[in-house]
Order: C-alpha cells, then sequence, then structure tokens
C-alpha cells in the first residue's frame, strides 16, 4: 500500500541471455477508469515480453482514495482457470466482472456480469466455483458457478456480508485485500487490511456454499494484505502493517496458528507470489521484491531485496516456476526477472504497458 514516498528505483544490469525455457503468454491488467483493458504479452524463452495485443474488458477500473501505484488495493484482480481455460478480470470501476476465454495470446469476451457488490478487486476459482471480493460498503464476496462452460451464474444464496469499516481514510488501507479457495477447495480465505486487521476463513460446503459466518483471526497491529499457500496448505501473508511475512498453520475449525514472522526491512510489503519454496513479497514503498525460503520448519530465510521500477506492486510467476513477472504501478510497467536456482533474480528487460499507471492484476502462463 503506497502511503509511503517512493524513492527513485535504481537501474539493473541486463544479464547474459538464458539459453532454454517454455514460452507462453503474460496477460496484463490496465485498470484504467476510462475503460478497463487486458494486454496481452508473448514470453519468450529468454522471458523477455512482446506485446501482441489489447482487449477491451468492456468495464471501467477504479481508483480507491489514497491510493497512487495500487489503485485496486488488492492482490489477484485477474485470474487464470486452467480447467476451463478463462480468464476473469475485474472492473471495479463498473461493478463488474469480465469472463474471457484464452486461445493462446488471444482473448475472447464471452460475459460482463455484475459482481453482485461495489468495487471488486479480487477473484478466486475452484473447479466450477467462483467468488468475488467486493471492496466498499462493507466489503462482501459473492459467489458464482461456471456454467456451460464459459460462463458464470451468480447463486444468490452464496453472498456474504464482512461488515467492514471501509469508510476510514485513506480508503485504500481499509478496504480488504484477497480472496482465494485453499487448495482443496475447502476454505475460502479474505484479508481485510486495516479495516479488520484480521483473516477471516469461511467453510465451504460440498455444494459450494459458505459458511453463515467466517472465523475471524484478528491480528493486532497487522495489515494482512496479499496472500499465497505453500506446498503443504499454510497460508503465507503480505503484512503491510509490520512489513513482514507471515506463516500460518490453518486448524480444522478455521483458526490459524503463526508459526514465522519474518520482516523485509522495506516499506509497504503488500503483494506477494510463490515459485517452489521461495516466495518474493513485493515493496512498493521501497521499490523492492524480498526473496524467502522456505525451510522445512516452515520459516522463511531471507534471500535478499531485489530493485524494480517505481511503486512494485501485483506480482506473477510462471507455471515452470522460471520467471516472475511484476507490475510498477508509478510507472505502469512490468519488470521480468529470472528466477536462478538459488532464489535469487536477474533481470531479463521492462515493458510499459499502455494506460496502465496504478494498474494491478498479472497472470502468467
Amino acid at each position: 500500500m503506497a502511503v509511503f514516498a517512493l524513492p527513485a528505483a535504481s537501474a539493473a544490469a541486463s544479464p547474459a541471455p538464458h539459453p532454454s525455457g517454455s514460452e507462453g503468454p503474460v496477460f496484463v491488467q490496465t485498470d484504467n477508469p476510462a475503460g478497463n483493458e487486458i494486454v496481452a504479452y508473448r514470453r519468450a524463452a529468454d522471458g523477455s515480453l512482446s506485446r501482441r495485443g489489447t482487449f477491451a474488458t468492456g468495464g471501467k477500473g477504479g481508483v480507491l482514495d489514497g491510493s497512487v501505484v495500487d489503485h485496486l488495493a488488492s492482490q489477484d484482480s485477474l485470474v487464470y482457470d486452467c480447467a476451463h481455460h478463462l480468464l476473469f478480470a475485474v472492473n471495479a470501476g463498473s461493478d463488474t466482472v469480465t469472463v474471457f476465454s484464452v486461445d493462446g495470446e488471444k482473448l475472447h469476451r464471452e460475459q460482463v456480469i455484475s459482481s453482485g457488490g461495489s468495487f471488486p478487486v479480487s477473484v478466486t476459482v475452484h473447479k466450477d466455483r467462483v467468488y468475488v471480493l467486493n471492496a466498499r460498503e462493507g466489503g462482501s464476496v459473492q459467489g458464482y458457478r461456471i456454467a456451460g462452460g464459459k460462463r458464470l451464474e451468480r447463486v444468490a444464496g452464496w453472498k456474504r456480508e464482512l461488515g467492514l469499516d471501509t469508510t476510514a481514510a485513506p480508503e485504500f488501507t481499509h478496504t480488504p485485500g484477497q480472496v482465494s479457495f485453499t487448495d482443496d477447495g475447502s476454505r475460502l480465505i479474505v484479508t481485510t487490511k486495516a479495516g479488520g486487521s484480521s483473516i477471516d476463513v469461511f467453510g465451504v460446503s460440498p455444494s459450494g456454499a459458505l459458511s453463515a459466518r467466517p472465523v475471524v483471526n484478528v491480528e493486532n497491529g497487522a495489515v494482512p494484505f496479499g496472500f499465497t499457500f505453500d506446498g503443504h496448505g499454510r497460508l503465507v501473508v503480505a503484512d503491510a502493517g509490520t512489513n513482514a511475512v507471515l506463516t500460518f498453520a490453518i486448524r480444522g475449525d478455521g483458526s490459524l496458528v503463526r508459526l514465522d514472522d519474518a520482516p523485509t526491512g522495506q516499506q509497504a510489503t503488500c503483494w506477494i507470489a510463490r515459485a517452489g519454496d521461495r516466495f518474493y513479497a513485493s515493496n512498493a514503498g521501497s521499490n523492492t521484491l524480498s526473496g524467502f525460503r522456505q525451510t522445512r520448519r516452515a520459516t522463511l530465510e531471507p534471500l535478499g531485496d531485489t530493485a524494480t521500477g517505481a511503486g512494485t506492486v501485483d506480482s506473477a510467476v510462471t507455471p515452470d516456476e522460471r520467471f516472475l513477472y511484476v507490475q510498477t504501478g508509478g510507472t505502469g510497467g512490468v519488470d521480468a526477472f529470472r528466477v536462478e536456482p538459488d532464489g535469487s533474480l536477474d533481470k531479463v528487460g521492462t515493458v510499459t504497458v499502455p494506460d496502465a499507471v496504478g494498474g494491478e492484476g498479472i497472470v502468467a502462463l
């Protein structure tokens, strides 16, 4: 959460070309309030990007009050469903979600549907179930089923209000940050940032409905923002309040047990991505990525910091875990890095995404 001043980014030297690697698309959301778009890039074998096309979502991006480089102040606003080959994008300024079918680097818009609330910021999918996180009016989650392989059907009984104080200033620090299913789909997790300083855990029934209320795990002094899971299903959270990465075990009743607290020593630690046993946290206030390696005891060992462009925000790792792409909201760019075997990051290059200053949402396939 870029409430801090952003220092100038330091230059990174270009490494020698890497000989081998798979190719694939990278999709980046602009979150442009005049008209949200998804920009498609081809990822070469060395990790470099070349623009291939731009696809309108049919909705508008949005800007939370107080935000500078992270207009949605969220993680997973653009999500790919590999089972159905669908891409889900939020249109925060239109209170809608767009469904695209994916054909290589091409997108085909299949549907634009109401988010079931105000200002959608994050999406998650498990099998044929999709949940959208709405940030304003106290926050809410709305559930859908995937019907016919390409469209969403909203389920009226699958909406839950979060009851947060999202009106406190600055707005972007008090809205919820992310929604995600656990890997097995048995729980739905929501981070509330400073609006609740909590990690909320809903149970998910076999039908896909949520428990009436979540288990609210309050972390006093914390601002839980983006999160991911390790290889054992444990929760790994970027905490913008203490600028640290927190690891939790999830108990059967939905309560959390903190296992580790690894400080980044940076400012505005808000987003996090996983590459095997390594994790990379985005520090928007320091223009850096902080790397960590997870030990067998679930503790995190620091790997050092890597400079990025101004306003380090949302990121994505390729399925083969060889490349990491991070959005730089201060410039509307994407920095590409090769993930080395020791966990260090070597910069491959940078692209500027049209009309994407402050934008969030990135997927690498």
